[in-house]
């Protein structure tokens, strides 16, 4: 029934989309870190640096615990991204063969669920830093996305290997991912090819929101910037 529903929708108009970032914004504010952690019987907002991510998890309860709650993070971000593409008959298409009004909004999937995240009315609108939620929505916007955010993560486990500091590979990974959709697209421009390629053109609108949830991103992380500036920044291993 549900599937036949799906069918029937010829287009996906301005209301539907705005119904899908509801959602989004609803399943990015779903804390999982203080579900996971209240199940342990520790609050918390009392433990390491109060945040309510995989690595206050980490710290709280163990790596395995931080693991779980990255991957619920995430796919709590992914989940309503890939939703929407498939109800919108683009998920798995090219940018270039994207309707242009169809790709904002695709991509305002992911700023919705993040933006649940980081202000969450189920913990007083003081969420997380989005990094765990932002990767998995973004992720989902394939193949838009999904190739920089596969560098992404390839740098963020390059920066944790060599600094064993979270909040500066989560940072710089996220920096990275307008930066690789810019050079992509300039790299393409002019070759002739677009299955899969983003010519600048198209990839205006990904380089524009990927660089506001990079600003987000970076914007929450504010006082870990203290903190590194002043070399107190926790890394890795360390109790906070």
């Amino acid at each position: 029934m549900f599937t036949d529903a799906l069918a029937s929708i010829d287009a996906f108009t301005p209301a539907h989309w705005s119904i899908a970032a509801l959602v989004a914004f609803g399943c990015g504010s779903i804390p999982f870190g203080p579900i996971v952690a209240r199940m342990n019987g520790v609050n918390l907002r009392t433990v390491g640096s109060g945040n309510i991510g995989a690595t206050n998890v980490s710290r709280a309860l163990g790596w395995k615990w931080g693991v779980l709650v990255y991957l619920l993070d995430a796919i709590k971000g992914a989940a309503p991204v890939l939703l929407a593409g498939s109800m919108a008959g683009i998920l798995g298409h090219p940018a270039d063969e994207i309707p242009r009004a169809d790709m904002w909004w695709w991509l305002m999937m992911p700023i919705a669920a993040v933006l649940g995240h980081m202000f969450s009315p189920f913990v007083g609108f003081k969420g997380g830093k989005g990094v765990a939620t932002g990767s998995g929505a973004m992720l989902a916007i394939w193949p838009v996305l999904t190739g920089p955010l596969l560098v992404a993560i390839g740098l963020w486990a390059i920066m944790i290997a060599l600094t064993r500091t979270m909040s500066i590979a989560s940072m710089l990974a996220a920096v990275s991912i307008p930066l690789t959709v810019a050079a992509a697209a300039i790299m393409t421009t002019g070759t002739g090819t677009t299955d899969g390629e983003l010519p600048v053109a198209h990839a205006l609108p990904a380089i524009i929101v990927t660089a506001g949830v990079a600003a987000l991103v970076v914007w929450k992380h504010r006082s870990n910037l203290e903190r590194i500036l002043k070399g107190t920044e926790p890394r890795l291993g360390s109790k906070s």
